[in-house]
């Protein structure tokens, strides 16, 4: 078979896997608060931004590339590019230090940010690109997209992705707790790696109104950003596990003992949440009582405030009984 004959195969096999996610994200609701995004992940082929990937194996991982010689492994690695899951691109001595997100995780957050035509979006965590193609897609002018990473690898890699796709936002290599000064003000920010509190940095290059989302402590949390210095938002309800943000970012405390909780806490989604957001200034048994306490709350009874020097989680209101402080 010839090289373009094989290419034509290629691209059809990937517009019709693109289809079937589509429809699994439309099945999820993932964008039913904002539907636009249907025609973005539609058309954005998320194999040009994945041409290698790795897989959990009985060793270790295994790696699944575009390029393999063996028609069947090429197959396997396109087939898996379109799954509804994580992919792990990236690793240094064996750990995770970058990933494609799950596709109907990132169509929710998508679509949380409440993006308007016009807008102007830093994402932080460049990852492979392919966030970044599809608010570039979805805005329809590459200008009005920057995406940061600390490694220049990942930024190489990623501008490599979305050249490959036709697109050409600005993608920085920097500290992206310092945001992007230089392309600012911004109307949305969104991260797609983990942080231990909301970088000061990123409100005071934010529009007034300008909404911020980001992960914090297994969850993602949505804020409202008044000015520099004040930011305020409840969390998503959906769980979300991502790559910590290189750079700046300080270690988070070491797990609470569970001693005193009974188990079938210990491992529950939620009472986790709660132990990591309140990072350390509950004891696992406080922790419990609480949570029991107060019904098991669910994700989006919780939030964040940023005033001035202060920021801190809390529970059901800002001002309430239950908060803990975050990192500055």
């Amino acid at each position: 078979m010839g090289a373009h004959s094989a290419d034509r195969e290629t691209d059809d096999l990937a517009a019709e896997l693109r289809a079937e996610l589509v429809r699994d994200i439309e099945a999820s609701g993932a964008w039913a608060s904002d539907p636009v995004w249907r025609e973005a992940f539609g058309a954005v082929p998320r194999h040009l931004f994945v041409p290698y990937y790795y897989v959990v194996a009985v060793r270790g991982y295994e790696r699944r590339w575009g390029e393999s010689p063996d028609p069947r492994a090429r197959e396997r690695w396109l087939r898996g590019a379109y799954a509804d899951v994580p992919l792990a691109t990236r690793l240094r001595d064996g750990e995770l230090v970058s990933s494609s997100s799950q596709p109907s995780l990132m169509a929710q957050m998508l679509a949380e940010l409440r993006v308007e035509d016009g807008d102007r979006v830093l994402e932080i965590g460049a990852g492979t690109g392919y966030n970044a193609a599809l608010l570039a897609h979805r805005l329809g002018a590459d200008r009005l997209v920057t995406t940061v990473d600390l490694e220049p690898e990942i930024t190489e890699s990623a501008r490599r992705h979305l050249a490959a796709a036709g697109h050409h936002p600005a993608v920085v290599t920097g500290d992206g707790a310092r945001g992007v000064p230089e392309h600012a003000p911004y109307d949305r920010i969104v991260a797609t790696c983990a942080l231990p509190s909301i970088p000061r940095a990123w409100l005071a290059q934010c529009a007034s109104g300008a909404r911020v989302l980001t992960p914090i402590a297994t969850g993602v949390v949505a804020l409202t950003v008044r000015d520099a210095a004040h930011a305020e938002g409840t969390f998503l309800d959906t769980p979300a596990y991502f790559v910590p943000l290189r750079g700046s970012s300080r270690p988070g405390p070491p797990v609470p003992s569970l001693d005193g909780v009974p188990p079938g806490a210990r491992e529950h989604e939620l009472f986790r949440f709660l132990l990591a957001l309140a990072r350390g200034r509950l004891d696992a048994r406080e922790a419990y009582v609480l949570w029991e306490g107060e019904g098991r709350p669910e994700r989006p009874r919780y939030g964040i405030t940023v005033s001035g020097a202060h920021a801190w989680a809390w529970l059901d209101h800002p001002e309430g009984p239950y908060a803990w402080p975050l990192p500055g």
